[in-house]
């Protein structure tokens, strides 16, 4: 009895770690949120056999990966077959790489650029084939969001469009919350969030045509709360529920929605160092006297700093997140939620199941060490001036 029992065991955990062993070689190189699903699955098959009896934790860790097994079959990557995508904030750093990698698996591709006379669309025109085609599109003017679309339409005339990759985005000026004046909260709720909602609903009939694919750039600060990021990390954070209403509206019609979220790439998003002097003085400039004297004007021009330590810490390779969107468009089944990049997934985890206290630590412990204090804190006996 011993014996059988021993043989079944090992035929439970040998069948169902082939099979998804085998869906995982086959497809690792698609997407790196398989790792992230291998990672929870060992932790499920952990847990199974620390809290069950080891029959019933061999039979809830054999039905996972049977279950798994099933859902990542589904991984299998559509051809191109000439299949069109549109993609916004196609003149530099991620946009701009998305569109050339698009372009060369031969994909169609529509770039919606900031300015078509720049230097990046100029440069999109010189390097791809003939396929792509550069659209002025800035996501904040309806106008130009229109015009697009009439062009777009015109161009694939019955075939429709697949893919709509809503990427444009800008950072602003990463400080606390209270310093941010709010026009840095109006732009980036206008090109993150307005942007993308526009932009979505202007192109949805060719994508019904297609039963296509909407893929939305969100921000791993858009799920996980990171300090000195209220602006943007609310804007993303607005991006991300909407695909999540997006996605069960638009399944009726066959639409697949998937959200990006992916954690440091060096991009241009954080802007130049002319830019962030302007940020600066706009600050200073629109500031109440009284909260500018409890910061100290040392606290607030110390802000930028911050912008070297995520460009020091963020990673140059966008290929995580340029096969994750590959995945998003292509697959058969694509994943609801991408979270490339490093320890994008680990800080989603642990924003979500953490208690916020032990979360808050973490955080500090990580993007928070070493930083100036405002003056009304660093100095014990400083007493605002009498207004």
């Amino acid at each position: 009895m011993s014996t059988f029992f021993s043989d079944t065991t090992w035929i439970c955990l040998a069948v169902p770690t082939v099979l998804c062993g085998t869906v995982f070689c086959k497809y690792k190189k698609s997407s790196g949120q398989l790792w992230n699903w291998m990672v929870c699955l060992a932790g499920l098959c952990a847990v199974c056999l620390l809290i069950l009896s080891p029959f019933w934790g061999l039979i809830l860790f054999s039905l996972s990966c049977f279950l798994m097994y099933t859902y990542l079959s589904g991984q299998e990557l559509l051809p191109v077959d000439q299949k069109a995508v549109l993609v916004t904030g196609g003149d530099c750093g991620l946009g701009h790489a998305l569109c050339k990698y698009l372009d060369e698996l031969g994909f169609t591709v529509f770039a919606g650029v900031l300015n078509e006379n720049g230097p990046g669309a100029e440069e999109l025109r010189r390097t791809c084939s003939p396929r792509l085609s550069v659209l002025q599109m800035d996501v904040t003017k309806p106008v130009q969001i229109k015009d697009a679309y009439s062009k777009v339409a015109a161009m694939l005339q019955d075939r429709g469009l697949w893919a709509v990759v809503n990427n444009a985005g800008v950072l602003g000026f990463p400080s606390d919350g209270e310093l941010l004046p709010m026009t840095d909260y109006k732009q980036c709720m206008a090109v993150n969030f307005f942007g993308t909602v526009e932009v979505t609903k202007t192109f949805l009939p060719l994508l019904r045509k297609s039963k296509g694919r909407l893929v939305n750039v969100s921000s791993m600060g858009g799920g996980a709360p990171m300090a000195k990021l209220a602006s943007y990390g609310s804007s993303k954070a607005a991006v991300t529920m909407f695909s999540s209403v997006m996605r069960i509206e638009l399944s009726k019609w066959g639409i697949k929605v998937v959200s990006i979220q992916p954690g440091g790439f060096r991009t241009s998003i954080a802007g130049t160092s002319d830019k962030w002097e302007k940020l600066e003085r706009d600050i200073l400039d629109h500031l109440p006297a009284e909260v500018q004297e409890d910061y100290g004007q040392d606290y607030i021009l110390s802000q930028r700093n911050f912008l070297l330590f995520i460009n020091a810490g963020a990673s140059t390779d966008f290929s995580p997140v340029l096969r994750d969107i590959q995945h998003a468009i292509s697959a058969k089944s694509p994943f609801a939620y991408y979270t490339p990049g490093k320890a994008a997934y680990l800080w989603l985890c642990l924003a979500f199941y953490l208690p916020i206290g032990i979360y808050n630590y973490f955080a500090e412990r990580n993007f928070g060490k070493d930083e100036p204090m405002p003056r009304a804190l660093s100095m014990p006996n400083y007493k605002r001036k009498a207004t």
